[in-house]
């Protein structure tokens, strides 16, 4: 019986599959460390992919 392998993930074109960054504030901690804030994309909700089109789903 043949096996299908799933159509790959297709990297975000927003975030280039980079899809969490941190940003410092510019502002320390009382330990000294600097306070930064992580990021999410918006476009893929951070995961990096966006789905593949149904319609290249459907010609394979």
């Amino acid at each position: 019986m043949p096996q299908h392998t799933p159509a790959p993930a297709r990297v975000c074109s927003n975030c280039d599959g980079f899809p969490v960054v941190t940003i410092t504030t510019g502002n320390r901690d009382h330990d000294g460390t600097r306070v930064t804030l992580r990021t999410a994309c918006p476009t893929c909700n951070g995961t990096g992919t966006t789905p593949t089109p149904r319609a290249a789903v459907a010609r394979v």
